[in-house]
């Protein structure tokens, strides 16, 4: 995952997610931990109710299970601009961090990051669920991990095998026209995505450095305009969303000093969590320099 700034200015994407693993360290650490405990009650290999606590992990849950298996997803599952797979959520019941309606669904499965923060869960001390607890993905092989560790968790092993093999031969043909040049993944508010990210990882695997890398950057750190244009780098990798001026956060990125820095447009919903979504990512990035190389020849 990237790290975010959302519309609001607040931070979104893995740095959001941290926050709330650590708030729900508790949830963690006694509550759900115990559902691993050697007196748990006996799960089915296939739950039959599944409940994902987090945008990635709905993500994952709505690519690998069946959609009948699927008792509930957060709000942000629905949300194109957020999830890469919001249209195979639609209809689906979406939990309000509400401990009655997790209590009557009565989940065979809870699946989260953990990342929701949720005094929901909390409070359902008493009651045990069986928790897969999801880690954060920021490389391609993280990614591969936590689709295996679904895909066995919601009772299909082959589809994850499957999943992960076609990415890989999606990304075995990916070109890498990035040749050594320098890119800034620029956000809102002047926030720039550094090192030991999921953006990063996609940079370097079709040949682009990261500016933030190079300038010696944390995995989120914030650059004037006024750096960006000394810094000059060979491209800005924006997300779709901020192409149009919808906000003072937005409104930055169309200064017109930043106007001679190539830009390569990416959707939010395919950075902000780690899953398939990376390869359509790492194509259009891979794509769109391509097709600047060949309008500058």
């Amino acid at each position: 995952m990237a790290s975010k700034v959302g519309r609001s200015g607040k931070l979104i994407g893995p740095v959001r997610l941290l926050v709330m693993a650590l708030a729900a360290s508790a949830l963690v650490g006694g509550t759900l931990a115990a559902t691993l405990a050697d007196d748990a009650p006996a799960h089915p290999a296939r739950p039959d109710r599944i409940v994902s606590i987090n945008l990635c992990t709905d993500q994952l849950v709505l690519a690998l299970a069946d959609r009948r298996q699927i008792a509930g997803l957060t709000r942000n599952a629905v949300d194109p601009g957020m999830s890469d797979q919001a249209s195979a959520a639609r209809g689906l019941p979406l939990l309000a961090n509400s401990a009655e309606q997790i209590l009557a669904i009565d989940p065979d499965l809870v699946t989260g990051m953990p990342a929701s923060g949720s005094a929901a869960l909390a409070a359902l001390a008493p009651h045990r669920y069986r928790l897969v607890d999801v880690a954060l993905a920021n490389r391609l092989d993280e990614i591969y991990q936590t689709i295996e560790q679904t895909a066995a968790a919601v009772g299909h092993p082959d589809r994850g095998t499957a999943m992960i093999a076609a990415m890989e031969r999606d990304l075995t043909d990916l070109s890498s026209p990035g040749r050594g040049r320098v890119a800034a993944y620029y956000q809102r508010r002047g926030y720039m995505t550094g090192t030991g990210t999921l953006v990063d990882d996609m940079m370097k695997r079709i040949g682009l450095v990261n500016l933030a890398e190079k300038l010696g950057k944390p995995p989120l750190s914030r650059l004037s305009v006024e750096e960006m244009v000394a810094a000059n780098p060979d491209f800005l990798i924006v997300e779709r969303a901020t192409m149009t001026v919808g906000d003072r956060g937005a409104e930055m990125l169309h200064h017109p000093a930043l106007s001679g820095i190539p830009r390569i447009v990416v959707p939010e919903a395919w950075t902000v969590c780690g899953g398939p979504a990376y390869v359509k990512a790492a194509r259009s990035v891979a794509a769109q320099i391509a097709q600047y190389d060949e309008r500058a020849r």
